[in-house]
C-alpha cells in the first residue's frame, strides 16, 4: 500500500495559540526543543507559555549546533531528555530542522517545526540535507516529514533580513526545476499534483517578492510577506515531497546540483543556500536554451539584490574544474532520465554568468 504524508500547519501572526490542543490531537504528553540557540531564544519562551497551564511535560531545550552533521545528530540522540520524550520540536532554520528530523527518524520519533527563519522549505519536508563537518555536502537522508508546521510571522520578520532574502531566492527555483526535470515523463497523480503545487509557485514572488522585502526590512507583517512566507514554508515543501518518490526524483534539478557543488570550493565570505541556488537557476534556464527565462529571472534577481554573476558568489570559471566531478555525483544529476552534458552545463554556467554581466 502506498502512503503519502503531508505536513500539517498552522500560522499565526503572533504566538503559538492552539498549540495545547493540537499536541493533545496528536497525543503527545512530552516534548523536548532542539534548535539553534538564536532561534530558542526567539520562541522558547513563546512556547512555554502556551502550555504553561497544560500537563504537557517539556524535558528541555538544546543546541544542536551550527550544521545538520551526522556528529550534531549522534550527540543529541545521547540525551535522554530527548529520548524519553514523544515528539521533538525543531525549532530554527533548515539545518536545525533537518538535525532534528533525521534525530527523529534514528530515535523514531516524530517532530513538528518551528520555523525562526524563512530560508528554505525544511519545515514541511521529508528530507534532510545533511553535511561534513567543513561544510560540504555529505548527503540527502530520508526522513518523515514534520507532522505539524507552526508558523509564526512575527517571529520570522524580526529574525536577519539575509535569511528571507536568500529564501526566496531558494524558492525561485522550485518552479523550474522540478517543470525541467519531469518533462516528458510519464507521471502517476502523486507526481501530477506536485507539479500542479509546483506551477504556483513563481507568481508569489514575482508578484509579492520585491514589496515584502522592503516590508520585511521595516519590520512589518503584511500579506506580502505572508504570501512569500506561505509561499516557501508550504508551496515548495508539498511540492518537494510530492515529487520525491521511491520511484522517481523530480523535486530538484541543476539549480541545486550547483549548488551542492558549490559547497566544495572554499572560497572567502559566506554564501547561504538559497542566494547560490538562485544562480543556479539561471544557470539552468541557459542549459534548457530559455533566452526568455534566462533573461526574466537575471532581471529580478538584479532587482532584488540576489546573484547574477559568478563573482556574487565568490565563483570563477576556473572553479568548475573542482565542482564538475561534483556536480555529476549529485543526485540530481544522477537520477536524471534525459541524459545531461557536462560541456553544455560549463557553457551554460558561462552563458548566466555572461549575461550577469550585461546587467551591471
Amino acid at each position: 500500500m502506498r502512503t503519502m504524508k503531508l505536513t500539517n500547519y498552522s500560522l499565526s501572526e503572533s504566538g503559538y495559540d492552539g498549540l495545547t490542543e493540537i499536541l493533545k490531537g496528536y497525543k503527545y504528553d512530552s516534548v523536548v526543543l532542539v534548535g539553534g540557540k538564536r532561534a530558542l531564544n526567539a520562541v522558547s519562551s513563546k512556547i512555554r507559555k502556551e502550555l504553561e497551564n497544560s500537563d504537557i511535560n517539556i524535558n528541555g531545550e538544546f543546541i544542536y549546533g551550527k550544521e545538520c552533521t551526522d556528529e550534531n545528530i549522534e550527540k543529541l540522540m545521547e540525551k535522554d531528555e530527548i529520548k524519553n520524550a514523544d515528539v521533538i520540536f525543531a525549532i530554527g532554520g533548515g539545518k536545525s530542522i533537518d538535525t532534528c528530523k533525521a534525530l527523529a527518524k534514528f530515535l523514531n520519533k516524530p517532530c513538528i517545526s518551528f520555523p525562526t527563519i524563512c530560508s528554505n522549505c525544511s519545515s514541511s519536508t521529508s528530507v534532510a540535507v545533511v553535511y561534513n563537518e567543513d561544510g560540504s555536502l555529505k548527503r540527502y537522508e530520508t526522513v518523515e516529514a514534520p507532522v505539524h508546521n507552526f508558523i509564526e510571522i512575527e517571529t520570522i520578520v524580526n529574525a536577519p533580513y539575509e535569511y528571507f532574502w536568500a529564501g526566496i531566492g531558494d524558492g525561485l527555483s522550485k518552479q523550474s526545476e522540478v517543470l525541467f526535470s519531469s518533462r516528458g515523463e510519464d507521471l502517476d497523480y502523486i507526481a501530477k499534483m506536485g507539479i500542479s503545487i509546483a506551477k504556483s509557485c513563481d507568481y508569489p514572488f514575482f508578484e509579492y517578492g520585491e514589496k515584502a522585502l522592503e516590508d520585511f526590512k521595516n519590520n512589518k507583517i503584511t500579506r506580502a510577506v505572508t504570501e512569500i512566507v506561505i509561499d516557501i514554508c508550504i508551496n515548495t515543501g508539498y511540492t518537494s515531497n510530492l515529487t520525491d518518490q521511491e520511484d522517481y526524483y523530480y523535486n530538484s534539478s541543476l539549480a541545486h546540483a550547483f549548488y551542492n557543488a558549490s559547497t566544495s570550493v572554499k572560497r572567502e565570505g559566506t554564501y547561504l543556500h538559497g542566494q547560490v541556488v538562485s544562480f543556479g537557476t539561471l544557470v539552468l534556464k541557459a542549459y534548457d536554451e530559455d533566452s526568455k527565462g534566462l533573461e526574466k529571472f537575471a532581471k529580478f534577481n538584479k532587482k532584488l539584490s540576489l546573484p547574477v554573476t559568478l563573482s556574487d558568489i565568490g565563483l570563477k570559471i576556473e572553479d568548475l574544474d573542482i565542482m564538475m566531478p561534483k556536480v555529476v555525483a549529485t543526485q540530481e544529476w544522477q537520477v536524471s532520465k534525459d541524459k545531461l552534458s557536462e560541456d553544455k552545463f560549463i557553457e551554460a554556467v558561462k552563458k548566466a554568468d555572461e549575461f550577469g554581466k550585461t546587467l551591471k
